[in-house]
């Protein structure tokens, strides 16, 4: 098992890796969880895909069995800046605009985690390693690229992982319901085990 950052700068060292991702996303969005989502080539993907964004892999080979996005909170594409500012925004219509209980930052500091998923094909006996491996890749890349906190729409189940992880987390919106997947925006605290 091995977890690999993807970035447009470092994408052609790592073979079929970034698209595979992209495919996995596809099969956890749109096909297990039916949720209408764009897609090209068997690939999911929005508007947040962008050269600032990162990728973290959890991977065996070519073979994807975990993936989060990474975007700075000062990303700009046309009208859109981050999922949860935007959603705030009223840009996204769906997710609610309460999403968060403050006002979404902007900071070279903040960083935020999306389309967190783990594959259907990731078996179940391997599954708390896959995630504790995702978890780490996700803070490790987060810290080098400069972020003292990741703020991320995720399962609101987080509560029974965060601190196994060694994750230092926090709240920082209402439980929302996606289509029987509850989510939350909680804050990660990066700052305590920063190097």
């Amino acid at each position: 098992m091995q977890t690999t950052t993807l970035s447009f700068a470092n994408l052609h060292n790592h073979g079929e890796l970034f698209a595979n991702l992209f495919r996995a996303r596809r099969q956890s969005f749109i096909v297990q969880n039916n949720w209408d989502l764009p897609e090209a080539m068997g690939m999911e993907y929005d508007q947040y895909d962008t050269p600032a964004s990162r990728w973290v892999a959890v991977h065996d080979g070519a073979e994807i069995l975990a993936g989060i996005r990474l975007t700075p909170t000062t990303a700009r594409c046309g009208i859109y800046s981050y999922m949860i500012r935007d959603a705030q925004r009223h840009l996204l219509e769906s997710i609610p605009a309460d999403l968060l209980d403050y006002e979404a930052p902007i900071s070279d500091t903040i960083w935020e985690s999306s389309r967190v998923f783990v594959s259907h094909t990731t078996p179940m006996n391997i599954r708390r390693r896959v995630h504790a491996y995702l978890i780490m890749e996700m803070t490790r890349s987060a810290r080098e690229l400069g972020a003292a906190e990741v703020l991320g729409l995720i399962p609101a189940n987080w509560p029974r992982w965060a601190g196994r992880c060694g994750l230092k987390a926090k709240a920082a919106g209402r439980v929302m319901d996606f289509d029987g997947h509850p989510s939350q925006v909680v804050s990660i605290d990066l700052r305590d085990n920063m190097h």
